[in-house]
């Protein structure tokens, strides 16, 4: 294997996708972003590179084919890429990070005011529910039988409940953290715990 750059998850990520089918550059961006970005989002200047990565650590290979005038270079997985990518899957990964702005305010929601806070629930409600609107739409091209990869439905249904369930979980939590910020005075650094939810959190924490 050449000593390239260290390989990441999201080169194997790249590398899943070549298990598919062969991909130009561009349409391997846009396929991260259309069906790996709800989980594994990464900006766009970064997966440019390791298409070439994995073509130096001999997983996968580059060939140049011309589209109109113009030239591509697409990309698919080598014999070693496949042995590759199954090693990588018989090794468990992390769990899922949370990472959201919305929490971040409302931790600090003290510093601000009601208003901000009740605002920062609606967007979540709002996200959640775009979100689902792009899950569901492609949830029932495949309950159709209509999807374009059809064939990796059983695979791709395991993701798909996952979102849906945490889509869901947003929604859920959203509406019921603005009943919590409603009953807060306008100075949030004022408002008093709920004690019976504060309960319910630890009961439901002891699972």
């Amino acid at each position: 294997m050449s000593r390239g750059s260290a390989l990441t998850t999201t080169s194997y990520a790249i590398l899943g996708l070549l298990t598919v089918q062969p991909w130009s550059t561009y349409e391997l961006t846009q396929q991260m972003d259309r069906s790996l970005g709800r989980f594994w989002p990464r900006a766009q200047s970064k997966l440019y590179e390791e298409p070439k990565k994995l073509v130096e650590h001999g997983l996968a290979e580059a060939s140049t084919e011309r589209m109109g005038k113009r030239p591509r270079t697409v990309y698919s997985i080598t014999e070693q890429g496949r042995e590759a990518m199954a090693s990588w899957l018989r090794t468990p990964g992390d769990g899922p990070l949370v990472e959201s702005e919305q929490l971040l305010k409302l931790f600090f929601a003290d510093a601000g005011t009601r208003a901000d806070a009740l605002a920062t629930l609606g967007a979540a409600r709002g996200w959640a529910r775009e979100r689902n609107t792009e899950n569901l739409a492609v949830a029932r091209t495949y309950v159709a039988g209509e999807a374009r990869f059809q064939h990796r439905v059983a695979q791709t249904m395991l993701v798909g409940g996952f979102l849906t369930e945490f889509y869901a979980l947003v929604d859920r939590w959203a509406e019921w953290a603005g009943t919590q910020v409603e009953r807060w005075p306008d100075d949030p650094s004022e408002a008093q715990p709920d004690q019976a939810a504060l309960t319910d959190i630890v009961r439901k924490a002891d699972w």
